[in-house]
């Protein structure tokens, strides 16, 4: 058997553990904090509306996103030939729903002879605010290596857990394991949450994403970067991807109401194309953007809505749930 297999978030990461880690590095490359959610992703169906959600909204090739699903899923089947998989994780959304998954994988494929650990931390000494694993030295990350946990017979069932009430097409078993206990994962109360505040809010129809955009351009933000920078920033709970929020720029700026426009845009970044004119644009909100972030109209009942949470699909321009800001929580209407 190989030694250890090392399961990370991104190729940053990556690349500073090869070489200062023993044994093999695999990168896991997904979004599950975007897009349709299935309990079993592998599935054909499930994959293939996961691959044209994911062209049409961030340019992703279907084909290529098929490729690389293909492959991670076929080492990660190997994952019994190695003494030890150490998971490599940390607090934000985009980073415990993939976490969550690969428990359920675990939780459904006996390891045998292979041993489960996980290094997973919302904090660091001398970052504040902490972002994320990536904004480690090599030596920092490979330090971290003596603070791995075995993962026990309870992060699994709660993990796997999260993985399906996520997955589910009805809030109601995530809202149930909110409620519960969750302390074998320290980090998924707030993430989740921070979940349920993206769905559109009783106020007006925003979500957090939205609504902190709208904030920040009424503010004097105007250039889309520096947006991206600072709406990262304040939610960086999120661990938000340039990508994902390219794309709810794209809705936000579209539709029959417009919340904003985007002056001097030609196109909008891509998976192929990553900076192609944003430099020299400016975002400027519209008279229903004002109206909106006001609370004197609903811009879900105005341009209507489409959109996936989790495994629920809003559509249209009334939706049953919706993130109440006052009482945070999630209310159906």
């Amino acid at each position: 058997m190989r030694k250890m297999l090392h399961i990370v978030n991104g190729d940053t990461v990556g690349e500073k553990l090869r070489g200062n880690v023993p044994g093999d590095i695999l990168v896991w490359r997904e979004i599950y904090s975007d897009g349709p959610i299935f309990i079993d992703p592998t599935e054909e169906r499930s994959r293939m509306l996961r691959a044209r959600y994911l062209e049409r909204t961030m340019g992703i090739p279907a084909s290529e996103y098929a490729r690389m699903c293909e492959e991670q899923e076929r080492e990660l089947s190997r994952c019994r030939q190695h003494e030890e998989i150490v998971l490599w994780f940390e607090h934000d959304l985009f980073d415990q729903t993939m976490l969550c998954y690969l428990l359920h994988r675990f939780a459904r494929q006996p390891l045998e002879r292979t041993r489960l650990s996980l290094v997973c931390i919302g904090a660091f000494p001398g970052l504040e605010p902490f972002r994320g694993l990536g904004e480690l030295s090599s030596d920092q990350l490979s330090a971290l290596m003596s603070s791995r946990e075995p993962v026990g017979g309870d992060v699994l069932a709660l993990g796997s857990a999260l993985w399906e009430a996520y997955a589910s097409s009805a809030p109601s078993p995530l809202l149930e394991l909110l409620q519960g206990d969750t302390a074998a994962l320290p980090y998924v109360q707030e993430a989740f949450r921070l979940h349920l505040s993206r769905f559109p809010s009783t106020r007006n129809g925003l979500g957090i994403v939205e609504q902190t955009t709208l904030e920040r351009v009424r503010e004097g933000a105007s250039d889309p970067l520096k947006l991206f920078a600072e709406v990262g920033r304040q939610l960086h709970g999120l661990g938000m991807g340039d990508l994902s929020y390219w794309h709810c720029l794209a809705r936000m700026s579209q539709g029959a109401y417009p919340l904003f426009h985007i002056e001097g845009i030609r196109r909008f970044p891509s998976y192929r194309e990553p900076e192609p004119s944003f430099r020299q644009c400016t975002v400027v909100l519209t008279e229903t953007g004002n109206r909106v972030l006001s609370g004197e109209t609903d811009w879900v009942e105005l341009n209507g809505i489409d959109e996936w949470y989790g495994g629920i699909q809003l559509q249209g321009h009334a939706v049953p749930w919706r993130w109440d800001p006052h009482e945070g929580r999630l209310v159906k209407r």
